[in-house]
This record gives structure tokens, C-alpha cells and sequence, in this order.
């Protein structure tokens, strides 16, 4: 008699393609998914450009509270309000050319 031949059985192969498609999933979603590390990578960029215009808008935000305090009742700079008085309402004295 021929001995049988004995054939590698069909779980372990399942077995085996079911976790190879896990581990692909996890793998997949760890790198593109809504927590993944492309994800991760555009909301640090993102958080970097906030971080810079809140710096510009705290240097504007400064330079407000300059003017307003160089022209609050305390405190008045004459040239300042000179130049505002030029700037806003486009007198000028009576001294002065006006080149246009």
C-alpha cells in the first residue's frame, strides 16, 4: 500500500492571511489615518504658521498699545499727533509745499 500523502491543512494558512491583512490595516491607518503621522506632520505645520501670526499679531497688538498710550490724556506726543492729524484729516500748515 502507498502511504497517504499528508497535505499542510487550509487554517494556518487563514490563520496567517488574516493577521498579515490586520497588521497591513494597522500599518495603513498608523501612517494616513485621522491620527496618523502625515496627519500628525500637517497639524505641526499648521500649529508653526499660527505661532507666527500670533507673533505678528502680538508685535502689531504692542505697537497699538504704543500709539494709544502716546496719545491717551497722560501722556501726549505732539509729533505723533501731528502725524496723525496729516495722515487722518490731510491738513497740512501753512508754511509748508505740497508736492503732489
Amino acid at each position: 500500500m502507498r502511504a497517504a500523502r499528508k497535505r499542510p491543512g487550509f487554517g494556518p494558512v487563514v490563520y496567517f492571511a488574516v493577521l498579515f491583512a490586520i497588521g497591513t490595516y494597522f500599518t495603513f491607518a498608523s501612517v494616513q489615518g485621522d491620527f496618523g503621522l502625515f496627519r500628525r506632520i500637517q497639524i505641526e505645520a499648521e500649529a508653526e504658521t499660527l505661532r507666527a501670526e500670533v507673533a505678528t499679531l502680538e508685535s502689531r497688538l504692542q505697537l497699538m498699545r504704543n500709539k494709544t498710550r502716546r496719545l491717551s490724556d497722560d501722556f501726549l506726543d505732539l509729533d505723533l499727533l501731528d502725524e496723525q492729524v496729516r495722515d487722518v484729516l490731510g491738513m497740512v500748515r501753512s508754511d509748508e509745499i505740497v508736492i503732489r
